[in-house]
């Protein structure tokens, strides 16, 4: 399968099962568009008026040559390998703690409504936490590296169960040879000096939650009397920003229908100094004013094309920033078994209720359905741990002929729930999103290999 497109200037050919990109010129672009249904001399006569006939033909040859390469149209060989896959033994190696099931803020597109999460306020204790790291432990196999992430709700609001759950883990790490890595997940409306100073020794990374421009953020992210956060948070989250050397953090925001030109936003947190950013598609019931639509598709595709943009031109001008959905690794990238099951929802990564129920997921929590066990017993349902390692490209139908699939890993299992009803179905406006972002993506990097050529 090839991917084509064209981005910025930029003439774009992926090899979808090699991971093989190329950047083209335009006579070989069109010859690679009619390779697979047309001869060599049907090729030349097509394209000869163009391009003349020497030069289609000697692009068809330099085709053919990276065909019998095999960096073009190359043949599927995952699809067996995922017989195996699916018979693997899984360990955990990752949590999400939800430390706090309440918040001081009332944001309007919350999926934890104002991190209840649908149940009822409850902040965990230090005996639920510890249960849940002596689990991860017990059920990470021979792996050594643990994660470990503080969600809510707001987890500052339980502070010290944080910190000492924080300790609790450290003091594990050399008796049973593990290494815990923290993150943290916060608004900002509690963070202050001495939360910093902890977060920069202890926590390998922290999410600093932020929409954009103030009208932005103001609207969607009030406190529960209706005034806005923005001018609380902002001058926090530099600071802290500054005392990470700008590393180790994301400002992470959420667009809506509501503020399609998303990538102004972006652009403001970057005008305001952040170099670490996410800004994110909101996920809700289509009946909510701010969800997204079908018919915002265009409009939200010609703002990543603006942003990645104007990336390349800050890039150029020494004012770069990383933006999280364009960062992509086309050397390296992930293993073959993330590349088809993602992020290990269900099976590798688990989320802990404040009460230590298990889900697959924070974005599962709540939905009895998906309750897998709790801190005492363990893992009960099996089964559903089980459905969610079947969960991967070649189960899922639309991925099976997606160009992105490889980059997505089949999307997210909680959206495919929450709009089909089914774990290995597809959210078909999140999945638009996704290619839109690769393709930008993929480009971003094109653009860099040609500005250290033209350095060289």
């Amino acid at each position: 399968m090839v991917h084509q497109y064209k981005n910025n200037g930029y003439d774009i050919v992926l090899d979808v099962n090699s991971g093989a990109i190329h950047v083209v010129d335009d006579v070989t672009y069109d010859v690679i568009a009619m390779y697979e249904s047309h001869s060599r001399e049907e090729i030349v006569d097509a394209l000869a008026g163009q391009y003349g006939r020497e030069e289609a033909g000697e692009a068809y040859d330099e085709v053919q040559t990276l065909v019998l390469a095999g960096e073009l149209f190359t043949e599927d060989v995952y699809e067996d390998y995922i017989m195996d896959f699916k018979k693997r033994p899984t360990v955990v190696k990752a949590l999400c703690l939800h430390i706090a099931h309440d918040c001081n803020l009332a944001c309007r597109y919350c999926f934890a409504g104002e991190g209840e999460y649908h149940g009822r306020r409850e902040l965990m204790s230090y005996e639920v936490g510890k249960k849940a790291l002596d689990f991860l432990i017990a059920h990470s196999g021979k792996r050594r590296n643990l994660e470990v992430d503080f969600f809510g709700g707001e987890p500052l609001m339980n502070w010290q169960v944080v910190k000492d759950l924080v300790a609790y883990g450290r003091q594990q790490e050399e008796k049973f040879d593990k290494k815990f890595r923290f993150t943290l997940t916060t608004n900002g409306v509690l963070l202050d000096d001495e939360v910093m100073e902890f977060c920069n020794r202890e926590m390998g990374n922290v999410v600093l939650s932020i929409d954009g421009r103030r009208e932005v953020h103001d609207r969607m992210r009030p406190f529960r009397k209706g005034d806005g956060s923005y001018d609380l948070i902002v001058p926090k989250f530099r600071k802290f920003a500054d005392s990470r050397n700008q590393d180790r953090y994301y400002v992470r925001g959420t667009f809506t229908h509501e503020n399609t030109d998303f990538a102004a936003d972006v652009l403001h947190l970057a005008d305001l100094g952040f170099r670490q950013i996410s800004v994110e598609p909101v996920v809700a019931e289509p009946s909510e004013p701010y969800a997204l639509r079908e018919e915002d598709l265009p409009v939200l595709f010609e703002e990543y094309d603006r942003l990645a943009a104007e990336m390349v031109r800050r890039r150029k001008e020494g004012k770069d920033f990383n933006f999280f959905h364009f960062m992509i690794d086309l050397e390296g990238g992930p293993c073959v078994a993330k590349r088809l099951s993602g992020c290990g929802s269900g099976t590798e990564y688990l989320a802990v209720t404040p009460w230590g129920d298990f889900y697959p997921c924070h974005q599962f929590v709540g939905n009895e359905k998906f309750l897998l066990g709790n801190v005492d017993d363990g893992i009960v349902q099996t089964q559903i741990c089980d459905e969610f390692k079947c969960c991967n490209v070649y189960a899922k139908e639309k991925c099976r002929d997606c160009f992105a699939r490889f980059y997505c890993s089949g999307g997210c299992a909680a959206n495919a729930y929450n709009f089909t009803g089914d774990i290995c179905g597809a959210y078909d406006i999140g999945c638009e999103l996704q290619k839109k972002r690769i393709e930008c993506a993929i480009m971003l990097k094109a653009a860099e290999s040609e500005e250290e050529h033209e350095e060289e």
